[in-house]
């Protein structure tokens, strides 16, 4: 199936287990790539998208948060499997950025990935659009 980059399209995604499911729209295929601890060791592709364009389908009661630092970013993992599939992100706080590794199906070439210098996080912050 080809894509057109520009044309907005509707994904699905979720969790390890399947107890938690979203649905995303997405306007912009391109995604951010973060060496800073956490994304580095989760394995995090971010996808940052307007909060209308998320829909949590099923398992609030499955996420589980956690802050640290600053507390401004709320990651949300499954309480059972512990994949972090989306949450809000310090830099986009009225946004959700989703992990592109957890949408459905083989998507990754659809979309660009960025790579960001997320362990210089505060000089570089304003480079994630």
């Amino acid at each position: 199936m080809t894509h057109n980059p520009e044309q907005p399209i509707t994904y699905e995604g979720g969790c390890h287990c399947g107890a938690v499911r979203f649905r995303v729209t997405v306007d912009k295929h391109e995604a951010v790539d973060c060496n800073c601890s956490i994304c580095s060791k989760k394995g995090f592709l971010h996808l940052i998208v307007p909060e209308h364009q998320f829909t949590l389908l099923q398992g609030e009661e499955m996420l589980q948060l956690y802050t640290f630092n600053t507390e401004i970013a709320k990651h949300l993992f499954c309480k059972r499997c512990g994949i972090h599939s989306f949450y809000r992100p310090r830099s986009h706080p009225d946004c959700f950025d989703i992990n592109l590794r957890c949408l459905d199906g083989d998507i990754l070439s659809r979309f660009r990935v960025i790579p960001f210098d997320g362990q210089h996080w505060e000089d570089n912050v304003q480079k994630i659009r």
